[in-house]
């Protein structure tokens, strides 16, 4: 009788497991707007790619979703004088490779992101490092040309996620592409370039133990596709979800809606490094020609709200009184006439193939075709178009930008710096002298309301000279098929996938 009841005891129990890992055998399918640059940190700074290497890397700070500042791959630290930060690093942490994460590694990350040979689009992110110093195995010492506040957050951006040394250098220029090391939940299997990227589960794991199998990062450009998709069950998750197909799913059996605030805007820039752009008043005109409003209304509807300034409203330091450039033709023209262009000008504007951008581009051809100005819309292919804008090739461009580390240092330092002409994030060439010093001030400054006030100053200056057009800050919609949960959205749209379930 006992060795019956203990027989039926251990089929229950094999029963519960069985049934446990059956609910963990699961794939999911990811569908995003563009494929990834590069899986190297320290390539290209983008969205696309940095969504796929959430998945991989594992940063010293995490910043979750209520940009919070928590251990990650660094356990504690401290501010041992004003420039100088002590960290202890979690040990028993795997590399994919089967490495073992230490002091080494996170020196020679810091320092390969820094180094100007390395040529990093995020190397602005760590511009206060001086030098990196090894204490022990599981001790580093971060030394700084100066005081920099944000340094944690700074610590928490995913272009810091922590590299293997011999990973790295044993690829060399196939790492990012063909390999890519590290410590996150999710390792990284295939890449099949402008379909998807899969990633395996990594079950040597130090944290708990990702509950997808495998994940697959499809790229869909079109927005519309890319809700039939997710509408058929071709993925789980479809991400930024345009406003049309959101009033169309709305309610469609299969299907929820999850809508967040993000730290994100998007603007046009001028190359002010070029005629006619390096005219405050053309700049100045081009903003009062465009009604933005419209396009809030007609291309964004109930997703975003009109811009006045750089910022988004949800990121410390945002100037939020600022006065929008009023929608005013006459006074566009009259600008024109004073900087000489009273008969308008021909130009161009570029755009990715994303459908929003495009019908942006349209309603800005439209409105500047009031004024006289002639514009030839250009559809680039999303490599070449952030190179091509890196090496300021444009006139006028449709971009966003989202302000990760929920901190105006990073959502000004990039774009407005002189230091980050380029593919840095300052794509307009476009500086100041005063806004330069205000921005060093502000990433300078340990005291909260010396870098507040700096913050305020340099978007007065940045609104006055208008570098950009201020079109919008966006919310987001994601949509998920219903038997997904666990899914979190990050409102730098960073989404970890670890603890998605899928029923």
């Amino acid at each position: 009788m006992f060795k019956k009841s203990l027989f039926i005891t251990f089929i229950l129990v094999l029963s519960v497991a069985l049934l446990g890992a059956q609910a963990q055998a699961f794939n999911l399918t990811v569908g995003q707007g563009a494929d990834a640059v590069t899986l190297d940190p320290h390539g290209e700074n983008d969205q696309p790619s940095s969504r796929v290497r959430s998945q991989i890397y594992e940063t010293l700070v995490y910043q979750d979703t209520d940009l919070e500042l928590l251990p990650g791959l660094a356990t504690e630290w401290e501010h041992v004088d004003e420039l100088v930060w002590e960290f202890k690093l979690r040990e028993g942490v795997m590399f994919h490779n089967g490495e073992e994460f230490n002091a080494y590694d996170a020196q020679f990350t810091l320092e390969r992101l820094a180094d100007p040979e390395t040529a990093a689009d995020g190397a602005f992110i760590v511009g206060f490092l001086d030098y990196v110093e090894v204490i022990d195995d599981y001790t580093i010492r971060i030394h700084t040309e100066y005081p920099f506040a944000p340094m944690l957050s700074h610590l928490a951006h995913p272009v810091t996620g922590m590299l293997n040394q011999q990973a790295v250098e044993e690829a060399g220029d196939d790492y990012g592409t063909q390999y890519a090391i590290g410590t996150g939940p999710f390792e990284f299997v295939d890449w099949s370039t402008g379909s998807h990227i899969d990633l395996r589960r990594f079950e040597d794991y130090w944290g708990e133990n990702a509950q997808a199998e495998t994940v697959r990062m499809r790229a869909i450009p079109e927005n519309t596709v890319r809700a039939i998709e997710v509408e058929t069950g071709g993925v789980d998750i479809a991400y930024d979800i345009d406003p049309v197909d959101e009033e169309r799913l709305e309610g469609v059996d299969g299907l929820y809606l999850q809508k967040y605030d993000t730290l994100s805007t998007s603007y046009i820039g001028f190359n002010a490094d070029k005629e006619p752009f390096d005219d405050v008043r053309v700049r100045r005109a081009i903003n009062h020609a465009i009604d933005k409003e419209a396009i809030t209304e007609f291309v964004y509807t109930g997703q975003a709200v009109t811009a006045s300034g750089p910022l988004s409203a949800n990121v410390w330091g945002a100037n939020t009184d600022l006065e929008p450039y009023a929608y005013d033709p006459d006074l566009a023209a009259t600008l024109l006439e004073e900087a000489g262009y009273e008969d308008g000008f021909s130009t161009t504007i570029w755009t990715n193939d994303n459908p929003l951008r495009m019908q942006i581009a349209e309603m800005v051809q439209s409105d500047l075709r009031q004024i006289g100005v002639d514009v030839e819309i250009q559809v680039l292919e999303w490599g070449t178009y952030l190179q091509d804008t890196g090496d300021g090739l444009h006139d006028m461009f449709i971009l966003g930008w989202v302000s990760v580390t929920g901190d105006a240092d990073y959502g000004l330092y990039a774009l407005f710096h002189e230091d980050n002409f380029g593919s840095a994030g300052n794509r307009t060439f476009w500086s100041s002298p005063r806004v330069n010093e205000l921005l060093d001030l502000g990433r300078a400054s340990a005291d909260p309301d010396e870098r507040y006030e700096a913050y305020m100053e340099a978007q007065e200056i940045i609104a006055e000279e208008a570098p950009w057009v201020f079109l919008i800050h966006t919310s987001a919609v994601n949509a998920l098929r219903d038997n997904i949960s666990n899914f979190e959205p990050h409102p730098a749209g960073h989404h970890r996938l670890k603890d998605v379930v899928k029923d």
